[in-house]
């Protein structure tokens, strides 16, 4: 073979890096920045290099105020965000919303006093901090805080305020606020005005909310020394309209969550971020009643490494109905522009643009904005001086300042946004009012979270799902209220059991997702880690309480102790108790039950409540109190006490006969066994999966 000299080799290595150079280009260099790009690179949290320092963060950007949020459904974020608007538009204030996983709170005791710190901070499952509020938490309520300095009072400086979000159906209710309310005093923090509490189970959050914050203002003027002035819409968001791309431009986002999904490239970690487009593998239908719907779905996760255990939540990442999205678009005379690529750039330096952009209207529609959202009271006050005449301008105002009112017009038939702005002006379209109001003034498209009704030993790379599709008459609403995600998941059964035009109760849905990535019947998902979880000693007996789909984790429960009981395991007593209406309607998973009956033999009995198949209805509460005294001797033999489903009624009235049971067999008062009860749930041998 014949040598290469030097030359040869200089030659060739300068076609090799020519050729290289010219297939690279626009990837790996020559790439032109757009101007327009945010943060939305690889959907997995901050952006490297951006500062933890909250003071640092506040001196560069010129803030005076800043409020934090603790949020799991989008709820506390979109709090916050209102917050910063009033106290700018109406006092002045140089405001910020941080979330509070970005921070670090080391300096919270070097935080000057004329500067105003917020909390608003949501309570999720069991008294538990959200997700991204749990190192907070932890820090702020620790034993030995430490400080940047060495201040006595440690927080001394400190002025906040806090208000928090719970669900009085729960038995640590709004304990997060309360909790962090109390560390801050220890600690020497000045509270201005009163820790506000919303109440999602009685149905006020929105009005408790809005009844907390303006005496909070008045507090934090006459504190502060702000002035009131005349509020005006500013917008935090400007919308550029591109006129160079359309919405095949392969830089466009179509719902796409990331430039990784926009690419082609996802990979993992998938978390609230960036999910998994998982394929479902099996979908069926669990009732035999022609009016209502219960699914039954395998996801499966075996491309991924996401992962669960038994008594985990999946998230399913909705999208809007098509219904909806054409209201939406009608209302705002936008209809013509639904395809019109935009950017949106945050016009002041600490707002976060909440979806990936360039996009298009119909695209943030669809995939970003929780449009179906019942509309709140605050936010249609603001709208008013948008509207297209002064009759509906005079309304809007009504509406915004009358909570009776606006509960007789609006929020007693859960209008969304679009609904109310049409019934409001009767028709006249909205064409005045900025997109970036809706933008700032909707909350971001959340995931729902569904408990896993299967085991991870059994089935380790499929997540199973049960889910009653909502779909609920409202006296005086014309159609009835449908349900985002359940309806999105019947479509997709529907599509994947031969039906060309799946239509969930007369909606349609984009079920190939955004440039059909999401064809073979695909869904975005991720897993959320949960605390609701088996004995990890298989021998100790559990009482199991699961009425309707509340029975979800119970399948998972049952089936990994049958499966423990086929290897040869000691697998302890298994009482369940689950309830519907009739036998021959919505029996969820009967024969099932008598498969996991053969493994687990008689230490697994199910205990059925049919509630309109006697003369009387009988509830799964009604069916423990009759087994009261086996109850009472499994517990004694410290069985574990499970309960999922509707916590405003099942859960409650569950938990006071369990008191009564425990009062009658042992011979005490009420009063004592409702202690035992308190005692049992601290130490975790009482749990709830439970829902509003």
């Amino acid at each position: 073979m014949a040598q290469l000299d030097t030359l040869d080799i200089i030659v060739l290595t300068v076609i090799l890096a020519g050729t290289a150079a010219y297939f690279t280009k626009g990837k790996y260099w020559g790439v032109t920045k757009d101007p327009y790009a945010n943060s939305f690179a690889n959907g997995n949290g901050l952006k490297a290099g951006k500062t933890r320092n909250i003071i640092e963060k506040m001196d560069e950007s010129g803030k005076n105020c800043i409020i934090f949020y603790g949020s799991q459904t989008g709820t506390a974020e979109d709090y916050a965000s209102r917050l910063a608007k009033e106290g700018k538009s109406r006092f002045g204030l140089e405001t910020m919303v941080a979330d509070l996983e970005d921070y670090d709170y080391d300096n919270l005791d070097a935080i000057p006093s004329d500067k105003i710190v917020m909390f608003v901070l949501a309570t999720y499952g069991e008294g538990e901090p959200t997700d991204n509020a749990v190192d907070f938490y932890e820090f702020i309520t620790g034993e030995d805080v430490a400080f940047s300095e060495s201040a006595d009072p440690a927080l001394g400086n400190l002025h906040y305020v806090a208000f928090g979000l719970g669900n009085n159906t729960y038995e640590h209710y709004n304990s997060m606020v309360r909790n962090v309310n109390k560390a801050l005093e220890k600690l020497g923090a000045h509270r201005i005005g009163e820790a506000g509490e919303g109440d999602d189970g009685a149905g006020t959050m929105e009005e408790d909310f809005l009844a907390w914050k303006d005496p909070m203002w008045n507090a934090l003027a006459e504190k502060m020394g702000l002035e009131e002035r005349e509020a005006v819409y500013e917008p935090i968001f400007g919308i550029v309209e591109r006129d160079g791309l359309t919405k095949d431009s392969p830089e466009v986002y179509l719902g796409e969550p990331n430039k990784m999904h926009l690419e082609g490239t996802a990979k993992g970690p998938f978390n609230a971020h960036n999910p998994y487009i998982a394929p479902i593998a099996e979908s069926k239908e669990l009732f035999s009643v022609k009016d209502r719907n219960c699914l039954h779905m395998e996801v499966d996760i075996s491309g991924s490494n996401l992962t669960y255990e038994t008594g985990d939540h999946i998230a399913i990442w909705p999208t809007n109905p098509g219904l909806e999205v054409d209201e939406f678009l009608n209302i705002l005379s936008l209809k013509d522009k639904q395809d019109t690529v935009i950017s949106v750039k945050a016009l002041e330096p600490t707002a976060k643009v909440p979806f990936p952009t360039p996009t298009t209207y119909d695209a943030i529609i669809r995939y970003h904005l929780e449009i179906c959202a019942p509309v709140s009271r605050q936010f249609l006050g603001t709208l008013a001086a948008f509207a297209p005449d002064d009759d509906t301008k005079a309304e809007m105002a009504k509406l915004g300042s009358d909570k009776d009112y606006f509960h007789d017009k609006i929020s007693k038939n859960n209008y969304n946004i679009a609904r109310a702005l049409g019934v409001v002006s009767n028709g006249k379209k909205w064409s005045n009012v900025p997109f970036s109001a809706f933008i700032e003034g909707l909350t971001k498209l959340q995931p729902r979270y569904y408990s896993i009704s299967s085991s991870s030993k059994v089935q380790p790379k499929k997540i199973s799902i049960t889910a009653v599709v909502e779909n609920q008459l409202i006296p005086g609403r014309a159609d009835p209220f449908k349900g985002v995600a359940t309806n999105y998941l019947l479509a997709l059964k529907q599509k994947q059991n031969g039906d060309p035009n799946p239509e969930a109760f007369g909606l349609t849905y984009e079920i190939l997702g955004p440039r059909n990535k999401y064809d073979g019947i695909h869904v975005p998902v991720h897993v959320r880690h949960s605390n609701f979880k088996l004995p990890s000693d298989p021998s100790k007996p559990v009482i199991l309480i699961g009425p309707g789909t509340g029975v979800a984790p119970f399948r998972g429960f049952v089936q990994e102790r049958a499966e423990l009981a086929r290897q040869g395991q000691n697998v302890g007593r298994t009482l369940l108790f689950f309830g519907c209406r009739k036998r021959n309607e919505d029996f969820m998973y009967e024969s099932e039950w008598e498969e996991y009956k053969k493994a687990l033999g008689d230490n697994f009995e199910m205990i059925t409540a049919f509630s309109r198949e006697g003369p009387k209805k009988v509830y799964v509460q009604h069916r423990l109190k009759e087994r009261s005294q086996e109850i009472n001797e499994l517990l004694e033999k410290k069985a574990y006490f499970y309960v999922c489903g509707d916590a405003a009624n099942m859960a409650r009235e569950v938990n006071t006969v369990l008191a009564q049971i425990l009062a009658e067999n042992r011979g005490i008062t009420e009063a004592k066994a409702e202690e035992i009860v308190k005692n049992m749930r601290a130490s975790n041998q009482y749990q709830e999966d439970v829902w509003s």
